[in-house]
């Protein structure tokens, strides 16, 4: 029997949109063994083939930041029913150790990142396509509780990177992808309503079709 291509869900948002907990839930619902999820931030490029802003501060919001060779290659490979192998990006932290991740095929992947409707191989892989939106001050305010927290940064430091890297890039590379979703799921509260929609639009497609 000839096995059905799986659904690709391509998931993006801004920064502190909510997308991890998103994910986590939605992973949780549809079953682990269910989902194959890639995450774009596992495909930093090494810093030093990052580039530098005006005041010599790497930017890490840029397509450029990304191997999108690599990261394209391994979505297709999964696509395709293989397995593929990555190491995680530990975010230049010195005192983690990263670990190498192993992503079986399953019937669902999940392509996740800032980034997965900027690159026109992947959006055009997708047979989903969700944005995960949230107000502006609720997204900052994420983003400093995050990094200080998880990545020991000092609030001026992630201020200067949200001002001068984080908005600048949401705006050209993904907010204009926004109305080519399928789904927008505003995250300032709950994407209750939302993970809703994402599951109704799954069983819509695993649903045998019949002519």
């Amino acid at each position: 029997m000839i096995q059905p291509k799986p659904i690709l869900i391509g998931i993006a948002g801004g920064s502190g949109s909510g997308k991890t907990t998103f994910l986590k839930h939605a992973v949780h619902l549809l079953g682990e063994t269910e989902v194959a999820l890639v995450s774009q931030d596992n495909y930093y490029l090494d810093i030093k083939h990052q580039v530098e802003d005006e005041n010599g501060v790497v930017n890490f919001d840029l397509p450029t930041s990304i191997d999108r060779e690599y990261f394209c290659r391994d979505l297709n490979d999964l696509h395709s029913g293989k397995k593929i192998k990555k190491h995680e990006y530990t975010f230049n932290n010195p005192a983690a150790e990263s670990q190498e991740l192993c992503v079986n095929p399953a019937p669902i992947i999940i392509a996740e990142g800032l980034f997965v409707f900027h690159f026109q191989e992947i959006f055009d892989l997708c047979d989903i396509r969700v944005y995960i939106d949230a107000e502006l001050e609720t997204r900052l305010v994420r983003r400093i509780s995050r990094d200080g927290t998880e990545r020991g940064y000092a609030e001026e430091v992630v201020l200067y990177q949200w001002h001068n890297h984080v908005r600048p890039a949401e705006l050209l590379y993904l907010e204009p992808y926004r109305e080519s979703c399928d789904i927008v799921i505003d995250n300032t509260h709950s994407f209750e309503s939302g993970m809703a929609h994402l599951l109704e639009r799954i069983n819509e497609l695993r649903a045998p079709r019949h002519v």
